[in-house]
């Protein structure tokens, strides 16, 4: 779980930076990731940041489920998918995104 919730772009950029130490210690394909995003701020660098570890932990997640991504710019997102080559499904609460990750 990463927490982003009301963190400032500075802070989601420092965080998501340090994803990528423990998702990589985890068996390839194995990782399920969840991320809250209520109220967290983005900019340029934040997005930078998140397309990297996204590519970097892309041999080590199952997958991956947002939440409160209402504040993550569309535009950002649609670009994270495509330069990572992943799906970030989004849900409204924890609950709906914690069972879709385990399920199956």
């Amino acid at each position: 779980m990463v927490d982003l919730s009301n963190l400032s772009a500075a802070e989601v950029e420092e965080t998501v930076r340090a994803v990528p130490e423990v998702v990589t210690t985890q068996a390839r394909g194995s990782v399920l990731g969840f991320a809250d995003f209520t109220d967290a701020k983005f900019d340029q660098e934040t997005l930078r940041a998140m397309k990297e570890a996204a590519v970097f932990n892309r041999p080590y997640i199952k997958k991956t489920a947002w939440v409160g991504a209402e504040s993550f710019p569309e535009v950002f997102r649609q670009n994270l998918q495509s330069f990572s080559r992943r799906e970030f499904p989004t849900f409204k609460t924890r609950a709906e995104a914690l069972e879709w990750l385990a399920a199956d």
